[in-house]
C-alpha cells in the first residue's frame, strides 16, 4: 500500500492548518477552556458552512462531502495540534459514525444532514460510572410499554455531552447480559427527564458531562438489541481518529521541544547541543513517526473497512496513546523551569494526552484487547 498523501489531501492539510493557525491560537484556547459551552459558535459555523469539515467522511447522499477517514485523519490531526475547542469529535466523530453504523437509510437521511452541516451538535453517551469501555459496561436499560422506548439510568464522561443538541444513547434491553441486547437510541438534548451536568476534568480543553435519564422517552436508532456489531465498531473508529488527533499534538511538542533547545542557552552553549538534549528529541522523533505510521495505516484500514480494523485499531490506540504521552512529558522536561508553569502551554498538551490516553481505554486495554483479536 502507499502511505503517501495526494496532493489533494495535502492541500486538504494546508488549508485546515491555516484556518486554525488562525482561529485557535493559544490564547484563544485559553480562553475557551474557561468557559462552560466550551467552543466559539461562530468559529463552529465557519467550519460546517466554509469549509465542510463536521460533514468531510458522511456519505454525501447524506449531506455530507463523501470523503473516507484517510481525509478525516488528516484534520484530526491538524486539530490535536492546535487543541481545537470544539464539538467536533463529538459530533462528527463518535455521534456521526455511530448513526452511520447502526441506524437505517431513514434515519440517517433524517439525522446527518444537520451533523454535516454543523447545525446540529451531537454526542454519543456510551461510559458509565464504572468506567468500562466495552459491553459489560452499558448497564442503562431501555424499557419498551405501548411500542414506546423509555430510558433511565446515568451516563457519565460524555464528550460535549452538555451542549448537544441530540444525543445518541447506548443502552440494553431489560434481562441481557454482556454482547447481547445492545442497542442504540436517539434523544434531544432538551428532552423532558434528561438531566445534563458539565463536569470538571483535568482538561479543560475538552468538556464532559454526566447525563441523568428519567424514563426519557426515546427513539431506537436501527433495530433494538442487535446493536453490538455497531457499538464494537464505532468504538474501534473512534480509536483510529483519537490516534491521528494524538499525533498531531505529539508533532507539536516535538516542534516546541527541537525549537527551544536551539534557542535555550546554558553554559554559553545552546542546550540542544547537549548529548542527554539530543537522546531526548531523537527517542521523540522516533516514537511520534513510528505513531504516525500506525495511525495512517489504521486510517486506511478504516477507510476501506479492512477486517484488520479491529486489530489496527487497538494496536493505533495504545502505541500513540503511550508515545504522545511520552512526548508531552519528555517537552516539559526539555523546557525545565519555565516548562511546569501555567503560562506556558506544555501544560495544556500534557493535559490532553493524559486524557486522550484514558479516553476509550487505556494501553494496557488496547493491548490486551489486541491480543484477543489475533487469538493469543
Amino acid at each position: 500500500m502507499n502511505f503517501a498523501f495526494s496532493e489533494e489531501q495535502e492541500e486538504l492539510r494546508r488549508t485546515v492548518r491555516q484556518f486554525l493557525e488562525a482561529k485557535s491560537p493559544e490564547t484563544e484556547v485559553r480562553r475557551l477552556m474557561e468557559t462552560t459551552e466550551g467552543y466559539d459558535p461562530s468559529v463552529w459555523k465557519q467550519m460546517g458552512q466554509e469549509l465542510g469539515l463536521q460533514g468531510l467522511a458522511i456519505p454525501e447522499e447524506f449531506g455530507g462531502q463523501g470523503y473516507t477517514f484517510i481525509e478525516l485523519g488528516i484534520v484530526l490531526e491538524e486539530m490535536g495540534r492546535v487543541l481545537l475547542c470544539a464539538p467536533y469529535f463529538a459530533s462528527a466523530v463518535l455521534a456521526a459514525n455511530a448513526i452511520l453504523n447502526a441506524g437505517t437509510d431513514a434515519q440517517k437521511s433524517a439525522l446527518l444532514p444537520g451533523i454535516a452541516s454543523g447545525d446540529t451538535i451531537a454526542a454519543l453517551a456510551f461510559t458509565e460510572p464504572s468506567g468500562k469501555w466495552d459491553a459489560a459496561g452499558i448497564t442503562l436499560e431501555a424499557a419498551e410499554s405501548g411500542g414506546k422506548h423509555t430510558l433511565s439510568g446515568e451516563k457519565m464522561f460524555v464528550i460535549d455531552g452538555h451542549v448537544a443538541d441530540l444525543i445518541v444513547v447506548v443502552a440494553r434491553t431489560a434481562g441481557t447480559t454482556g454482547t447481547d441486547g445492545i442497542s442504540f437510541f436517539t434523544v434531544r438534548g432538551d428532552a423532558e427527564g434528561l438531566t445534563r451536568t458539565s463536569l470538571s476534568t483535568m482538561d479543560m480543553t475538552r468538556k464532559q458531562a454526566k447525563l441523568e435519564f428519567n424514563k426519557v422517552v426515546a427513539e431506537p436508532l436501527g433495530a433494538p438489541g442487535a446493536g453490538w456489531p455497531a457499538f464494537s465498531k464505532t468504538l474501534d473508529q473512534a480509536a483510529v481518529a483519537l490516534s491521528n488527533e494524538m499525533m498531531g499534538g505529539a508533532q507539536k511538542v516535538l516542534e516546541m521541544s527541537v525549537e527551544y533547545a536551539k534557542v535555550r542557552v546554558q553554559f554559553g552553549r545552546p542546550i540542544g547541543s547537549f548529548q542527554a538534549i539530543k537522546h531526548k528529541c531523537a527517542d521523540m522523533l522516533l516514537e511520534v513517526e513510528s505513531g504516525k505510521s500506525a495511525a495512517y495505516y489504521a486510517s486506511w484500514a478504516a477507510a476501506e473497512d479492512n477486517d484488520e480494523l479491529p486489530v489496527v485499531a487497538a494496536l493505533s490506540k495504545a502505541y500513540c496513546s503511550e508515545a504522545y504521552f511520552h512526548a508531552t512529558a519528555e517537552n516539559i522536561q526539555i523546557h525545565g523551569g519555565i516548562g511546569f508553569t501555567w503560562e506556558h502551554p506544555a501544560h495544556l498538551y500534557f493535559k490532553r494526552a493524559k486524557s486522550s490516553e484514558i479516553y476509550l481505554g487505556d494501553p494496557t486495554y488496547h493491548r490486551e484487547l489486541l491480543a484477543q483479536r489475533i487469538g493469543i
